[in-house]
């Protein structure tokens, strides 16, 4: 099945010399349809990173198992949380989907961390799986220049490596399951939990990489041929429960916010009304839950391999044997607006069905609930990410890219993240350009690349806000300030509309500020003004309408009531007037954290030579820290720094010796094109300088 949506053919390079093929077949090549990017998998990265790459200008194509599960939320029926949520709008920052589809479909917006401050709330939603789904369809299968076609992959056309890029060969297209090929210019993988997939029930296991969808055999194959380091990983979903069949007048009610927050910048209102939104539940686990468990872990083989499973949501019965004697939440959450289907959050589980009953029914209000679909594992292939550049771009193999959790990560949030930095960068090579990478200094998205491809993982990689450095400077408020500017002129990945939208907010925020710094008082005209607000008389006198708003009593409503003319307009705004009091309350932060942001700058600046030998550089290096610096490959000094193992005296010897060969590149290029260099000329200005 083809479904395309405007997309136009243009030229590849040429195709390989015959006898130049590594795995996958060209036969037939020749007639082989051409695609600029090819995207394999349809889930929450693959859906990104096609949709990314085409708004690029890259023709692409989506290739998956079956175009009526794109969307599907294979696990939990919610979007967002604490670091997610900041994954969410740093995608929705670059023109992402998730973000607006979300506002589309939520049934329950919450943002959590309120108690803390804004920098690190997580803005969250249960989802309704049905519109969700549907609204992601809507979205891919009319994205201009991509096609979405029902195939299988079962194997990787490849090609000699282009000179003076890393990589033993390149990718040029894909062998389908049928054997037919399809070119390609990229090639983006985003199998999630299909690579080799297994789904354990109690001690039953078949291949799957979700209940129902068959596993990626083949592909697994070829990436071990090609040499790529591959491990495994587990992961695991709850019984889905019948509603009608739960006592809810005993639990604890959680009622969402009102009014709800959007998770997109182009949304100014979610769909739903506020009080039409779902509540979730609370209920906990009990002794004889522990009991059940304990007295059946002889019938669950996927609890005990050694395979490693999400730390931060792990099985009821991981919990249970690393946390004994303890009550453990359960969260009763919507899966749709006339949906039946209740997920209960926190017991994920792979006992047998009947055991699983006994489980359930010991749950306070859920002693009648009726399970509608077990909870299984699921175990599968990862690729360890260090084997990747921070575009996403595999190191051994050209113009092939990963995204999701082949890289080992885990949650929706992750998955979109890297996919529309997979899909940018896989357009940007077909098209010649300059990789668009996000340091760790300006967003959530790259602190996570730059954890996965410096540091690797051995268990599914989860986003924090405690992994982020300068969290106070990369907010959830901020980030089209941070990535939509630099998403539309290096990327090309912008609309011109959501790209107006933020030149607009940034002029108002900065006209904003700087009409707030200019109208300043004394403390006492303030007291008068604002009597309410315990302004300190310890202040340095006159006191700016900025420094006023950083109080946690004051907002702009306030202050443009007490002082209508100028700051009348700028409360009108609702985000404006917000964005100016989360502004004014982190202004000092992000001015303290100014000098730390630069020297990461700096640093991540020291670019280290992709194709440099470690154990053959005249630098003071311990046979320990070459091997890792060899078997990480960091493509900076930033990224060094932060390998395990890894002394400041070894940082400081690499970093003098990338240095020297800096400054001897710098006076290469300084000698002219044509003719001799004699030291002690004079050359033009210019080159003078570089040397």
């Amino acid at each position: 099945m083809f479904l395309r949506s405007g997309c136009r053919r243009l030229p590849l390079p040429p195709a390989p010399r015959p006898g130049h093929r590594r795995a996958g077949s060209e036969v037939g090549a020749a007639a082989a349809p051409r695609y600029e990017v090819v995207v394999i998998g349809g889930g929450h990265a693959g859906t990104e990173a096609a949709a990314a790459a085409a708004r690029g200008g890259a023709c692409t194509l989506l290739l998956t198992h079956r175009i009526g599960t794109i969307g599907e939320m294979s696990c939990n029926p919610s979007f967002g949380g604490i670091g997610k949520g900041h994954l969410m709008r740093e995608v929705d920052a670059l023109d992402g989907l998730c973000g607006r589809v979300c506002d589309r479909s939520g049934v329950h917006y919450k943002v959590l961390n309120r108690c803390k401050g804004p920098a690190v709330w997580g803005l969250r939603a249960q989802i309704d799986r049905g519109l969700y789904k549907e609204n992601m369809q809507k979205e891919i299968l009319n994205t201009p220049l991509l096609t979405v076609r029902e195939a299988s992959v079962e194997d990787l056309v490849l090609t000699e490596p282009e000179p003076g890029r890393p990589g033993k060969c390149q990718v040029t297209g894909v062998v389908l399951g049928d054997g037919s090929t399809v070119r390609a210019g990229s090639v983006i993988l985003t199998t999630g939990t299909f690579l080799r997939g297994e789904i354990h029930i109690g001690l039953e296991t078949h291949p799957a990489g979700r209940l129902g969808d068959q596993a990626a055999i083949g592909l697994a194959r070829t990436l071990e041929r090609l040499g790529f380091a591959v491990g495994r990983l587990k992961t695991g979903t709850p019984p889905r429960l019948a509603k009608d069949t739960i006592d809810f007048a005993g639990l604890e009610e959680r009622a969402a916010d009102n009014p709800p927050v959007p998770f997109s910048f182009l949304s100014e209102a979610v769909w739903i009304k506020p009080e039409d939104q779902l509540s979730c539940y609370l209920t906990r686990t009990n002794l004889k839950v522990q009991q059940i468990i304990r007295d059946n872990l002889h019938l669950n083989n996927h609890v005990r391999e050694t395979t490693r499973g999400p730390r931060y949501c792990p099985s009821l019965e991981s919990k249970v044997l690393r946390f004994p004697d303890r009550e453990h939440q359960v969260w009763l959450e919507p899966e749709g607006l006339d949906s039946n289907v209740i997920y209960p959050q926190g017991m994920s589980m792979t006992l047998p069905p009947e055991l699983q009953e006994q489980v359930i029914k010991s749950v306070p209000g859920l002693e009648k609930a009726k399970i509608l679909q077990p909870g299984y594992g699921v175990q599968y292939d990862f690729l360890d990410p260090r084997q990747l550049t921070t575009s996403l771009e595999s190191r051994l193999v050209q113009r092939l890219f990963f995204a999701g959790q082949i890289n080992g990560t885990t949650g929706y949030e992750e998955a979109a993240a890297q996919g529309v930095i997979a899909g940018i960068n896989a357009c940007l090579r077909v098209q010649g350009r300059p990789p668009f990478t996000v340091s760790r200094t300006e967003g959530y998205v790259g602190v996570l690349i730059d954890d996965l491809t410096a540091l690797g993982t051995s268990e599914p990689y989860r986003m924090f806000t405690s992994r982020v450095e300068f969290r106070m400077a990369l907010r959830p408020d901020n980030a089209d300030a941070r990535l939509t500017h630099r998403g539309f002129e290096e990327a090309g990945c912008v609309s011109q509309q959501r790209y107006e939208q933020a030149v607009k907010m940034r002029a108002a925020l900065e006209d904003g500020i700087a009409t707030l710094k200019s109208l300043q008082l004394s403390i006492s005209k303030w007291s008068q003004l604002l009597p309410g607000v315990p302004i300190s008389s310890n202040r340095r006198s006159p006191v700016s309408a900025f420094d006023v708003l950083q109080y946690q009593d004051v907002n702009m409503e306030i202050l443009a009531k007490a002082i209508p003319e100028p700051l009348g307009k700028l409360a009108q705004w609702r985000e404006l007037a917000e964005r100016l009091k989360i502004e004014a309350a982190y202004e000092w932060c992000v001015v303290s954290q100014q000098q730390e942001m630069e020297e990461v700058r700096r640093d991540e600046a020291l670019q280290l030579p992709e194709d440099l030998d470690y154990f053959a550089i005249d630098a003071s290096l311990s046979a320990e820290v070459r091997e890792k610096l060899d078997a990480n490959r960091p493509q900076t000094i930033g990224a060094v720094s932060r390998i395990p193992g890894i002394t400041p005296a070894a940082i400081v010897n690499l970093l003098r010796f990338v240095k020297t060969n800096h400054r001897k590149t710098e006076k290469l290029k300084a000698v002219p094109q044509s003719g001799e260099y004699f030291p002690g000329k004079v050359y033009s200005g210019k080159a003078t300088a570089q040397r």
